[in-house]
């Protein structure tokens, strides 16, 4: 079919052949996985942002404490040094251990009703 004021008929472009393609993509796959494993080795079971977890860990126990506490007796415990005790008998958990004194320091703040300070993108 010749469209009008076209005397000729032409093919579009043929893309990258199926080699090349195919050696684009297992370049990437190759790099995507280097990557990757330069991070795992980096990190291994701690994650790149383990001190803003610690911080959010202990601030979340320490405000579900003061939230559910009807007496107020076991938030003035938590100020007065039973957030270190909890970390101390292992009751932070697996997050705790990322940074401990973050953890007490986000303990405190939930406990006290204060904002969080580490939370965001910008601390």
């Amino acid at each position: 079919m010749v469209l009008l004021g076209h005397q000729t008929v032409g093919s579009h472009r043929p893309g990258p052949s199926r080699r090349t393609l195919s050696l684009a993509l297992a370049s990437a796959a190759a790099v995507l996985l280097a990557g990757t494993w330069l991070l795992i080795q980096r990190h291994n079971e701690r994650p790149p942002w383990a001190q803003d977890i610690a911080y959010e860990a202990g601030f979340v126990q320490g405000n579900r404490v003061r939230h559910y506490d009807r007496t107020g007796q076991e938030v003035k415990d938590l100020l007065a040094g039973g957030c270190a005790r909890l970390r101390a008998e292992g009751v932070g958990g697996l997050k705790a251990t990322y940074d401990p004194d973050l953890w007490v320091d986000g303990c405190l703040a939930g406990a006290a009703g204060r904002q969080p300070e580490r939370q965001g993108l910008f601390h």
